[in-house]
């Protein structure tokens, strides 16, 4: 005979393990009631017990609550919530649906699950997400903590989970490709390839199916639970195993010395506008979870997919940090790159404010001290805040250093001087608030746009693989193909294309900011031109291991330049002294073709400089050649020992010669140096080189 429940209590949200049973507790302003379900099995088409939370006993304030005795982790469930339907004033309450906890800390898919807009006054209890109960204390770190490496000393490398390993020739046993499991196994090669973090794709639960017809959505930025690892990125089939399996891909990351960041999407959720699926949010209490229009009917959209959350409502703020706070102290990743954060910045009305208490909460939250905040600084409705996001510990994605070195090394006219500022580390967005150049996180790619093959590879998107006939994506993309659009035989353009990949990892590398590099982009992964491969989960968005071969040399020279992102040889007090922070220093010399004599016209297409660092115990000089013609580059004169120039990189020459290591940098003589057409010369001077 199963014993009764009783009253329980308000906090915490979610269901939390005690001795005996569990406690639930549900946030509801606007429910006149709501019922308890408890599955055996995930495709279970009924419940096997339906608990009514009473409003009288087992609600205080707004929360509803009950404690079951003999619940265990592991018991499935889910609610039902009951009120008004009445989309005009917001509410939008159907009993008929099971919704999942917003605070379930682990979700079953069943087989049978749809997502059923259409379906309005349907029973779910069959097709339903489902909430797990889940005891998150029971687990070993093993004395494993986040690493808090610094800002400075790290390379962080965009990566989806799946994708990763998901392809056959990834050597990775079916059973564990495209999961948590299977991208431990690759561990190794990101040693190798020198990164310091890992940025995953979102990894919180998210719809497969929200997505175009027969397509599936793959990089997971549709969100239906802030709390729980995406369960199918786990090789285990327990209804807990996405949980712990999550846990040991962050354990191994750390014991190999690589920081976790999750990108994570608190701007809206997967259950769309007004025509979408009721999964969670929208049944428990929808004028509280979104943003409405002052057609209560219909949602704000600032996040370009339906709807957008209200993160300045309280409930929402408290939600919000109380997920980054789980993610940090119970699953031990290391920071976040937040979606779209400008939304973050919009009250519940949509209006930008200038102190928005959602990213003060944050950014104040004591757990989060320590932990790296990456804002993508702007959203779907134009709101832009790159070098204005509010907040002293916020970085930022610099989209402008990916539109300005892209368009540099294209040879566009006027690019010169904002690539220089952002090869200074964008003072002319920064410099106000007298932070670390680390503020700027700079890349060329990411996950959204052309792979780095495809931008010197395609002048055009070809997104029609996504079923919008090419109008999706972006058509601002400042690519070039190098005289022939997509895959070519010609080796004279393959090679221009290697060089141009060269270029761009070089220039993200050497620059002031906190570099970020995309999966693949390593070994010149393709697309096939899709600069919108959200729904493409086939060979279009997985990592080909086979290029590992057959882009050796790419490869080769993105390691050796990551593995001397940061002076590691020098004196202990200068170990946090990075490549990339010396062209911020003020010793900086600019040239041109003349030293002393930098070219500052718009139709410049080329510039030089050199640095001194470490107390001018050593010297660094930089020619870029954006030129479609080769140019002879004054030299400075050698040191005051008489030790020469040594050339580390120079991008137009073949491997292994573009990049050596700086034990075996080849001496130059002489006064001049050729820079060959569309490439990058990086020569050094000092002890150990």
């Amino acid at each position: 005979m199963k014993s009764a429940v009783t009253a329980g209590r308000s906090a915490p949200l979610g269901a939390t393990v005690l001795p005996g049973g569990v406690n639930f507790s549900l946030f509801s302003r606007a429910a006149t009631g709501v019922e308890l379900l408890l599955f055996d099995g995930e495709e279970n088409s009924r419940p096997a017990r339906v608990i009514p939370i009473d409003p009288a006993a087992n609600r205080t304030y707004h929360y509803w609550h009950v404690f079951v005795p003999g619940v265990h982790p592991g018991q499935i469930y889910g609610y039902r919530v009951e009120g008004d339907w009445d989309p005009a004033n917001g509410k939008r309450f159907l009993p008929g649906k099971v919704l999942l906890d917003p605070y379930g800390r682990a979700v079953v898919v069943p087989t049978s699950y749809r997502r059923d807009a259409a379906c309005r006054n349907a029973d779910t209890a069959a097709t339903a997400m489902k909430s797990v109960v889940a005891d998150v204390s029971a687990y070993d770190w093993q004395g494993d903590v986040p690493l808090q490496r610094p800002s400075s000393r790290t390379v962080v490398y965009e990566m989806h989970v799946r994708g990763f390993t998901q392809n056959p020739n990834s050597g990775v046993a079916e059973v564990k490709r495209g999961t948590y499991a299977g991208a431990i196994e690759k561990i190794p090669y990101l040693q190798r390839l020198g990164i310091t973090a890992v940025e995953l794709q979102p990894v919180f639960q998210f719809d497969v199916q929200d997505a175009p017809p027969g397509l599936t959505n793959y990089w997971g930025y549709a969100p239906i639970s802030f709390f729980a690892p995406h369960q199918g990125y786990s090789s285990r089939r327990d209804p807990l195993g996405a949980v712990d399996e999550f846990r040991d891909l962050v354990k191994a990351l750390h014991r190999a010395g690589i920081e976790v960041i999750l990108d994570v999407v608190f701007n809206h959720t997967t259950e769309g506008d007004h025509r979408g699926p009721t999964l969670s949010f929208r049944g428990i209490d929808n004028a509280t979870y979104y943003m409405l229009e002052a057609d209560r009917a219909r949602y704000a959209d600032y996040s370009g997919t339906g709807n957008t959350l209200n993160t300045n409502h309280p409930i929402v703020r408290r939600m919000i940090v109380d997920s980054l706070r789980y993610w940090v102290e119970t699953m031990h990743v290391d920071g976040f790159r937040f979606d779209l954060a400008s939304i973050l910045s919009r009250d519940q009305s949509g209006q930008v404010v200038p102190n928005p208490p959602v990213l003060w909460d944050i950014e104040s939250e004591p757990a989060l001290a320590g932990t790296k905040l990456i804002a993508e600084a702007w959203d779907a409705a134009g709101l832009y805040q790159v070098g204005s996001f509010v907040g002293d510990s916020w970085k930022e994605w610099n989209g402008r250093f990916r539109d300005d070195v892209r368009s540099f090394f294209r040879g566009e006219e006027g690019s010169i001087e904002p690539f220089v500022d952002r090869l200074m580390g964008s003072p002319s967005l920064y410099s106000h608030k007298e932070r670390e150049p680390e503020q700027s996180v700079n890349f060329v790619t990411c996950h959204d746009g052309f792979t780095l093959n495809d931008l010197v590879s395609y002048d055009n998107k070809h997104n029609e693989a996504n079923g919008e006939d090419n109008r999706d994506g972006a058509d601002d993309n400042r690519s070039w193909n190098c005289g022939v659009e997509g895959p070519t035989d010609d080796p004279g353009i393959d090679k221009l294309r290697t060089r141009q990949v060269k270029n761009f990892f070089t220039v993200t590398m050497l620059s002031a900011g906190m570099p970020m590099m995309l999966m693949g982009d390593e070994v010149r992964r393709t697309q096939g031109g899709n600069n919108n491969a959200y729904c493409q989960d086939n060979e279009t968005s997985w990592f080909d291991w086979s290029l590992v071969a057959k882009r050796s040399d790419v490869l080769r020279f993105v390691t050796l330049l990551n593995a001397r992102r940061v002076l590691r040889d020098v004196e202990p007090e200068q170990k946090r002294v990075a490549l990339s922070q010396l062209i911020r220093q003020s010793d900086t010399t600019w040239h041109g073709v003349k030293l002393g004599e930098p070219d500052w016209l718009p139709s410049s297409h080329s510039v030089a400089f050199t640095v001194r660092l470490l107390k001018e115990r050593m010297s660094s000089h930089a020619i870029l050649n954006a030129y479609w013609e080769p140019l002879e580059f004054e030299l400075p004169a050698t040191g005051g020992d008489g030790s020469p120039w040594r050339r580390w990189i120079d991008t137009s020459l073949d491997s292994p010669h573009d990049i050596v290591d700086w034990e075996h940098a080849p001496a130059i003589y002489g006064s001049r140096y050729r820079a060959e057409p569309r490439s990058v010369v990086l020569l050094l001077r000092g002890p150990g080189i």
